[in-house]
């Protein structure tokens, strides 16, 4: 399941991979003179880190009060709202798990790889094949007789997307046991 260690591969992944200093511009070599030098690291990404990693520790204070700061790396962070929140009732655990899926989606999507998002049925219709809209944030449908009142295809958001599959495999496993 994506939640278990992918999603804190992912952050890991975006941690030693993207948070080198892009070059942009056509690099030729000519410049304007500069008066300070540019940050050696993608700046855009470590806030995105940092923002992913306060988001889930919030989370498990708001949840576990007494969980205490968080002092561990980056991807440790998804283990340390696990193991404060273990003997919290399945609704809160599930809703964990829902943020930690949505984490792993959007540190893919981060990545560059949008292909996460074509491995969930459309929670409308249940086709497969939703595609990632950069522009809206959201996962489009593509049936085309998937659509609202207005006839503009269905889309849906990662928040709904992770909601719909923890829920989808809480179901499972209780019928399962």
């Amino acid at each position: 399941m994506l939640g278990d260690d992918t999603t804190a591969q992912r952050l890991r992944l975006l941690e030693t991979e993207f948070t080198q200093h892009q070059q942009r511009g056509p690099g030729d070599g000519r410049t304007a003179t500069r008066v300070e030098a540019p940050a050696p690291i993608d700046l855009g990404t470590l806030d995105y880190m940092r923002a992913a990693v306060t988001e889930v520790v919030q989370h498990t204070h708001a949840a576990a009060p007494d969980a205490g700061p968080y002092r561990g790396s980056v991807e440790q962070v998804y283990d340390w709202a696990r193991e404060h929140t273990a003997g919290l009732d399945e609704h809160r655990q599930q809703a964990r798990e829902t943020l930690i899926y949505r984490q792993g989606l959007e540190h893919a999507l981060a990545a560059g790889d949008t292909t996460v998002i074509r491995k969930h049925p459309c929670p409308q219709c249940g086709c497969y094949g939703l595609y990632w809209r950069a522009e809206t944030g959201k996962a489009g449908c593509v049936n085309h007789y998937c659509t609202d009142d207005n006839g503009v295809s269905r889309s849906w958001t990662l928040a709904y997307l992770a909601q719909q599959h923890i829920a989808s495999k809480s179901a499972l496993s209780a019928r399962a046991t």
